[in-house]
């Protein structure tokens, strides 16, 4: 089994697969859209895999931390979830930002990603508050900062964007205020991209 790779990138295939070379061979790696988004050609990584066994196949899945692994393999051991919708929820929150959102029972979250709707997020939710390591701190707190978002993602979807679309406005909103300015600050970068 492989458990980690560490060199340089020779590629980038799309959508989202880095050939990582190690001591004279290339392993392709599947990674997380902003993890590939960062692997450069020439970029010297190192990546914690999931080796992916199958009768028909073997994929490697790279992470940049043990705890996106470690969130992957929990993800994966959960019924119904396999490693490309695996991928897409670490594509779309990272490990302390979905822990959070499963926290709050934030079901809006989760069907902000590509391939979720609302039954299977409601199950997702349940599975995951037990499999997942919540973040430290008190949850009742995170729960409350969790529900200005939902609340914004709802108002958002109601104005006719897209999960797409929200979920890069969402991306590029600051943490915490109320549902009032962060519907606002999001509106405001929906707004600039339509512009752009």
């Amino acid at each position: 089994m492989i458990g980690s790779l560490r060199g340089p990138v020779l590629e980038r295939l799309p959508p989202a697969t880095v050939l990582v070379e190690v001591g004279g061979v290339g392993y392709l790696c599947a990674v997380t859209a902003p993890t590939y988004g960062e692997l450069e050609p020439g970029t010297d990584v190192f990546l914690h895999v999931h080796h992916h066994i199958r009768e028909d196949a073997q994929t490697l899945y790279g992470f940049v931390s043990r705890t996106e692994r470690d969130t992957f393999d929990v993800l994966v051991a959960t019924h119904g979830v396999g490693p490309a919708l695996a991928m897409a929820i670490l594509s779309t929150y990272a490990p302390p930002a979905l822990a959070s959102a499963v926290a709050a029972g934030d079901i809006p979250a989760l069907t902000a990603v590509p391939g979720i709707g609302k039954k299977t997020a409601e199950r997702l939710m349940v599975e995951l508050r037990e499999r997942l390591e919540m973040p430290s701190g008190d949850h009742s707190t995170l729960a409350r900062s969790a529900v200005p978002s939902a609340e914004v993602r709802e108002a958002l979807v109601s104005l006719g964007y897209g999960a797409e679309e929200i979920r890069d406005a969402m991306g590029n909103v600051r943490d915490g205020g109320n549902s009032e300015s962060l519907l606002r600050e999001a509106l405001s970068v929906l707004g600039a991209r339509r512009a752009g």
